[in-house]
């Protein structure tokens, strides 16, 4: 299998790859990661079983689109597919540091920039992906409040409820959650869409990266709302944000229906107390 590999990044970067050495790294939850050493150069590679090859490919197109619109710093993605039952994806690997307030603030207004590239009329993707290992549905959709009701809130309160969680009635909350949306009709924005601190950091010469994509059209808000979950970022990010494009009025009346998704998700993952906290946020959005 890691010749095989070894080839494929060959055939795909068109210069000779050959593996010396592989360790392995830190890199997810769900997958295997290994740093793949070579004499000039090293790459960063992902595997799974072969049921996780559309996983991987629509990653791969997710990071695709980021790179394309030269603003923020994502990993290049090399090559992916199947070897061996086994599913992989080789992106160019990148050497992490420590952050700064300046990285902070840099990443606030890459990402701004990011979300201020044109490239879609509608809200939604080419392609389904995942959000962790949670299936992510994308159906291009004319209306944002229609899309994030039905899509986003509506499909994860729909599985949460098979999972045994107790919460409102679903079409009462995506009725709820189109009346809060009815007026926002966003620039469709490349979201990254999974933006919590562990999928952000910066290189050794202090450029900032974002990884782990959960791509797709929609508003920018919900990653901007993310990056205050789970430990949240500097205060400097949201400086270097506003620099570039100010946060749009009710903001942070939209940020706890945007985390709600995540929260919900989380449940669905993990379970435990991700079920009381959505039902608080619930609550919060049904009052």
């Amino acid at each position: 299998m890691w010749n095989q590999i070894a080839e494929q990044i060959s055939t795909h970067t068109q210069e000779k790859f050959k593996l010396e050495n592989r360790r392995s790294v830190g890199g997810g939850c769900i997958n295997q990661c290994y740093c793949l050493e070579g004499q000039n150069c090293n790459y960063f590679l992902k595997i799974n079983s072969a049921s996780f090859a559309d996983m991987f490919a629509a990653e791969a197109l997710g990071l695709k689109q980021m790179y394309e619109t030269q603003t923020i710093r994502v990993p290049k993605p090399i090559c992916w597919g199947t070897v061996d039952q086994t599913a992989y994806i080789v992106m160019e690997w990148l050497e992490f540091g420590s952050s700064s307030s300046e990285t902070s603030t840099e990443m606030g207004r890459k990402l701004a920039a990011m979300h201020q590239t044109k490239g879609a009329d509608k809200f939604g993707w080419d392609t389904n992906n995942t959000i962790g290992s949670t299936p992510q549905i994308n159906t291009w959709t004319e209306n944002w409040a229609d899309f994030f009701a039905e899509h986003r809130i509506g499909y994860q309160l729909r599985l949460a409820k098979r999972k045994g969680g107790s919460f409102p009635d679903t079409n009462e909350v995506i009725s709820q959650v189109r009346a809060i949306l009815a007026d926002r009709q966003p620039q469709p924005s490349l979201v990254h869409g999974d933006l919590w601190s562990g999928n952000a950091a910066s290189t050794v010469t202090g450029e900032p990266v974002i990884l782990d994509p959960a791509t797709y059209w929609g508003d920018r808000e919900v990653d901007v709302a993310m990056t205050e979950l789970f430990g949240g970022f500097p205060a400097a990010f949201y400086r270097g944000y506003n620099e570039v494009w100010q946060l749009d009025e009710g903001y942070k009346q939209r940020k706890t229906l945007y985390n709600l998704y995540h929260i919900l998700n989380h449940f669905n993952l993990f379970g435990g107390g991700y079920g009381s906290q959505a039902s608080r946020m619930l609550q919060q959005i049904l009052k």
